[in-house]
């Protein structure tokens, strides 16, 4: 007897499994009714009935609608959309939209209101335009009425299409499937004025129902020039900021550039064998590279030994070292800014300033004390950077490249391509400008513009296009419109860097002294016999030498101003001449024909030693744990939806 009660409730076991398990979510119904008017809008009711079990679907169902299709000619180009109602079960129902990538998202229901289980019936109404496509010789409707995008099955899809009065279709097409498929499980029916179009099998998630209605040419109104001229400001209005604000930083950079950073006519070049008024070493480095180069410590080197060779201070080679020392000598001369500054930081070391990593903190001091005193003297006197009008052309861009954001209607998968090209350009143009910099401080201004423009833009039509497939792979945004978009941008960009460059402008003062010092480059770096062949030259001696020796630092030119010197040296000790001991510089002796190796060496490693013994900057703090670092989906309409 318990045998067989046992047996009959596992019978009645199986027989009730089937009870428990849960209904399917589907939607059992999606029924769309299009009215298409003369002017080719579309007018479209979507019922769809849902079986609801609180799984996804709780509180409603949310549908996405693209607002952005091709049109004939292959353009992505925006559609109208307004919603008109959202409904369900037959009474109003609350809903919500957001903006999703290139469309929007309609929510139905509240966030604290949950359906009940069992079937419930969405109706969503809009009207939309811009979806009817103009060939030569006939107008479409080609019309994703489901979408590929939904997350449920869909048992039956169906279709009404309502053309305008008296306009008869010339043939109907169907595709069902996932995106990009050319299944043909649908019919379509031709009933009175009425197109019917319905699935014959169940479509499964992220498959849906597409119809395509051959049109006679003339059926639907046609744009007139106004409009069409207003539909293409709309589709590129993004290209239109970005141009417009592309079109005037140019400008106002230009008016800026002829107004203030044109360079004043240079004069005529003539070699001389001193410094133009005067001035010292360093202020010649100064002058010369319109700012300090190689962060100031070549012209703090230039100053050095210029203190050295007037018998200020003794410089002592000690290797790994270089320690400058004062003699006490010359304590009532007046000293150009930067050379007062270096011995008053000599003294606060109690006479002698180690350069090495030891005492790396005090050689830090002391160039920073060098180049303010300089800067603070003459800083705007020579010449102008005109930083004023460099900002205003970047806030000029910010705001062009702020409106873009804001009003030019940017859909989420073209930000990257907007940003990737952007840095891009930034780094090109920079690594452009740092080329034309590397050209002689003599070549043209045409000259210099030229090269940066061109390194430019071979660099950034390189990187742009290699960027830009790339993030169309990963972003999929294949829409070719926005090339134009990018190279405007990036253009905003390249301008700004270019004109960082060329904005600074000498002063009538700092060109004459600009001139005088290519003269006394060209004097140091001329041939022997042309030197000597120079009326009122003196001859070279080693007080020549000497006095010339912190220019030629300055100048980056002591390599040829110490071989001359070297050659002269040979000629005087063959001729019975004593040998050169330079009385400001306490070290290895030096013989005929090493000189240049010796002091040109070693007057040009002054300020990669100077570098060198500099702290190292300070780390930044990390974690204590860290290790390192004609298809299915075509058309207009379309999207899809899913349960919230």
């Amino acid at each position: 007897m318990r045998r067989l009660s046992a047996a009959l409730a596992l019978v009645l076991l199986i027989l009730a499994s089937p009870m428990s398990v849960s209904a399917e979510e589907i939607i059992s119904s999606f029924h769309s009714v299009i009215d298409v008017a003369k002017d080719g809008t579309l007018s479209v009711t979507e019922t769809i009935t849902a079986n609801v079990e609180g799984s996804q679907i709780r509180r409603g169902i949310y549908r996405d609608f693209p607002l952005t299709f091709l049109d004939a000619n292959g353009h992505r180009s925006r559609v109208d959309f307004r919603l008109v109602s959202v409904e369900r079960d037959g009474e109003d129902e609350e809903y919500r939209t957001e903006s999703i990538g290139g469309g929007i998202r309609i929510y139905t229901g509240k966030a604290d209101v949950f359906l009940p289980r069992g079937e419930h019936t969405f109706q969503i109404t809009y009207e939309t335009g811009r979806q009817i496509r103009f060939f030569a010789d006939h107008d479409e409707l080609y019309w994703n009425v489901t979408g590929t995008e939904w997350a449920f099955p869909i048992e039956e899809a169906t279709a009404t299409v309502n053309l305008p009065e008296g306009i008869k279709a010339q043939a109907l097409n169907v595709f069902t499937g996932s995106y990009g498929a050319t299944g043909k499980d649908a019919r379509a029916v031709e009933e009175g004025d009425e197109l019917f179009f319905a699935t014959t099998r169940r479509l499964h998630p992220q498959e849906g129902l597409t119809i395509a209605i051959k049109l006679p040419k003339g059926s639907i109104d046609r744009p007139n020039a106004s409009q069409q001229n207003i539909w293409w400001l709309r589709d590129h209005m993004a290209l239109v900021i970005a141009g417009a604000g592309l079109i005037v930083v140019t400008l106002y950079y230009g008016r800026a550039w002829v107004r203030v950073g044109r360079d004043p006519a240079r004069g005529v070049m003539v070699p001389r064998w001193d410094a133009p008024d005067g001035i010292s070493p360093a202020l010649v480095n100064y002058i010369d590279n319109k700012g300090f180069s190689g962060q100031g410590w070549t012209a703090f080197s230039a100053a050095a030994l210029n203190l050295a060779v007037k018998g200020h201070i003794v410089l002592e080679d000690l290797k790994h070292a270089i320690v400058i020392a004062a003699t006490g000598k010359g304590g009532g001369e007046k000293l150009p800014a930067g050379e007062a500054a270096l011995m008053k930081a000599v003294a606060a070391a109690g006479g002698k300033l180690t350069v090495d990593r030891a005492n790396g903190k005090k050689v830090e001091a002391a160039g920073a004390g060098f180049r303010s005193s300089i800067e603070r003297e003459h800083r705007g006197k020579y010449y102008r950077a005109n930083i004023g009008c460099i900002i205003g052309g970047v806030l000029l861009s910010l705001i062009a490249l702020a409106a873009l954001f804001i009003f030019g209607d940017l859909s989420e998968d073209s930000i990257p391509l907007v940003i990737v090209p952007v840095l891009i350009a930034f780094f090109v143009s920079i690594f452009a400008v740092a080329f034309g910099k590397s050209f002689r401080r003599g070549s043209s201004l045409a000259r210099r513009i030229l090269s940066v423009v061109v390194l430019a833009f071979i660099g950034f039509v390189l990187f742009t296009i290699i960027s830009s497939i790339l993030a169309v792979v990963i972003f999929s945004a294949t829409e070719l419109d926005e090339l134009p978009l990018l190279f405007a941008i990036g253009g905003i960009v390249l301008i700004n860097v270019l004109f960082f460059y060329l904005m600074g402008a000498p002063t009538p003062l700092g060109t004459r002294m600009m001139d005088g010092i290519d003269g006394l480059r060209q004097y140091m770096t001329l041939a022997e016999k042309d030197r000597m062949n120079m009326q009122g030259a003196p001859e070279m001696s080693p007080r020549h030498f000497e006095t010339l020796l912190p220019y030629a630092v300055a100048l980056g030119v002591e390599k040829p101003w110490t071989e001359a010197f070297d050659r002269w040296l040979v000629a005087a000790v063959a001729a019975g001449a004593a040998a050169y001991a330079p009385g400001w510089y306490h070290g290895d002796d030096f013989g005929p024909g090493s000189f240049s190796d010796r002091i040109g060496g070693f007057a040009g490693s002054m300020a990669d030693t100077m570098t060198a013994s500099l702290p190292p900057p300070p780390k930044s703090s990390s974690s204590g744990f860290s290790s390192g670092g004609g298809f299915s989906g075509g058309g207009g309409g379309g999207g899809g939806g899913g349960g919230w």
